[in-house]
């Protein structure tokens, strides 16, 4: 397919772009779920001092936590951008901002924000900017753009909604509004990857804002972490030795899992990128087999007994239960914003393949056929100012994708989670693991499968190698039903994504 733009030269921007220092990001939980439950997080009760901010980024902000992941095809996708050329130069920029001034007339949809309550929020925020934006439904809105109808300039939506778009080529190259972004503000690396969708130079959004899961400590804990260990820079190994010391110097088990929650988060997210550097291909491996047996061995038997019927990690670490936790930041707020001077927030601890970590990305792209293509880039640059993503954080509790964010003025417990936030995307060793894709109302099926080797594995006593060769077919043949092909941090798939033989 043609591209407008001189894939060399965007190479080496993108290059330089993703050497480049990342940014804070994050968001307690996102909006309007549709799938599995992951990321709606509980409203932040706490007033802020910031005037124009607009607390999450979910959509009804209750306790369960959802999975706003859709049908994701994560495909390479390349575009004709005839209809409209995306290149700004500062005269163009000039352009955009004099637009706004007289109100513009982009048409901005979005899957986030679309509670009333949330609605009035983001409307205040891009009030300044003389931008409206229509909140809708993921489905039906992926389905008009793929049907052509020339309606919309700018859509905000989850990661997963824009690979079935990519796929049909109705998206335009973002790659080269990026580059011109990235002239007055710092984009996180590992998002921008994303938002390639597995391609070299096709940048299907822009990143917007994102979710993801986090540590908790009391305080007190500080006390039993390993000599020279970094709370910042935990491994596994030393999460589980400082654990196991908490527990012998208190007497009792003090570190616990939201074994009753997103506990498959942990599993697909964390784990298994950190011990295999993938998710599915890597499920049987020898690394996987060494993780297992760590997690058996030398990290349950410091967990706490009731982390069976854990939830939500907040109530346990508010209750004294538990001194060192790991869950979504919507899980862990209220004990953050209750209590900021007893407990701290952290980065999840690194394996042998890197730091695996889950973040819930929500971008902004323009389709194929926007009426009003500058104008909805125009938006894109509005809504990735630093001082506007400062209003997203402090009221919605949406952590930005860029740098130079001003965090002074948040309510506390946000404050932490957004520190804990950026230290993790910072990571030199940082490795995102996206949420499942392409199994469309199955997804609830990988969930349970990697609950099925941890539990039938550590729980039952199951002999490792057999368990998780066992549930590998059972991955396996999911995949193949459904077709999914891969998804980061594996690689991208032709096919089905494939399960790796044992070994």
């Amino acid at each position: 397919m043609n591209r407008r733009h001189d894939p060399g030269g965007t190479k080496r921007r993108l290059w330089l772009l993703l050497t480049a220092v990342i940014a804070v990001f994050a968001m307690v939980a996102a909006a309007c779920g549709d799938d599995d439950e992951e990321e709606t997080a509980p409203a932040v009760t706490t007033t802020t001092a910031a005037p124009e901010a607009e607390p999450e980024p979910e959509p009804a902000q209750d306790d369960d936590d959802h999975d706003h992941d859709h049908d994701e095809d994560d495909k390479e996708h390349d575009h004709d951008e005839d209809d409209a050329d995306h290149d700004h130069d500062e005269d163009d920029m000039a352009s955009d901002d004099m637009m706004m001034a007289d109100g513009s007339r982009a048409s901005f949809v979005s899957t986030q924000f679309v509670p009333v309550e949330e609605a009035e929020k983001l409307r205040s925020i891009l009030t300044p900017g003389n931008i409206d934006f229509t909140g809708v439904e993921a489905g039906p809105t992926i389905d008009q753009i793929l049907a052509g109808a020339g309606a919309i300039d700018v859509v905000g939506a989850l990661h997963g909604s824009f690979p079935p778009l990519a796929n049909e080529d109705a998206l335009t190259n973002m790659i080269d509004v990026l580059d011109d972004l990235s002239a007055d503000r710092t984009f996180a690396p590992s998002f921008v990857d994303s938002g390639l969708l597995g391609s070299d130079d096709f940048l299907a959004y822009v990143p917007w804002a994102q979710a993801t899961y986090i540590m908790a400590a009391h305080e007190e804990a500080l006390e039993y972490l390993p000599a020279g260990s970094d709370v910042d820079n935990l491994t596994w190994d030393e999460l589980a030795s400082w654990c196991q010391a908490i527990m012998e110097g208190e007497g009792r088990p003090l570190c616990g899992l939201p074994n009753a929650g997103l506990f498959h988060r942990f599993l697909e997210g964390y784990l298994w990128p950190s011990f295999t550097g993938g998710m599915v291909s890597e499920f049987r491996s020898d690394e996987a087999v060494e993780m297992m047996e760590w997690a058996r061995d030398s990290l349950w038997p410091t967990i706490h007994p009731e982390s069976i019927n854990y939830e939500f990690m907040q109530e346990p670490l508010l209750a004294g239960e538990v001194w060192v936790a790991f869950d979504h930041v919507a899980r862990l707020i209220d004990a953050f914003s209750a209590e900021p001077e007893t407990f701290v927030a952290f980065p999840t601890p690194s394996g042998p393949k890197g730091r695996g970590f889950m973040p819930v990305i929500v971008g902004l792209g323009v389709p194929a056929d926007a009426p009003h293509p500058e104008e909805g880039i125009a938006v894109i640059e509005y809504l990735t100012r630093p001082e506007i993503q400062a209003q997203v954080l402090s009221d919605l509790a949406f952590f930005p994708v860029v740098e130079g964010v001003d965090t002074s003025a948040l309510p506390a417990g946000v404050a932490l989670e957004a520190e804990a936030v950026e230290k993790l995307a910072n990571a030199p060793d940082a490795l995102p693991a996206l949420l499942p894709v392409g199994l469309g109302e199955r997804g609830g099926e990988i969930n349970q499968i990697f609950r099925n080797a941890f539990e039938r594995i550590v729980f039952e006593g199951g002999d490792i190698a057999t368990v998780l060769d066992s549930e590998g077919d059972a991955l396996q043949a999911l995949l193949n039903e459904t077709g999914a092909p891969c998804w980061s941090p594996d690689p991208a798939s032709d096919g089905p994504c494939t399960v790796n033989p044992a070994g």
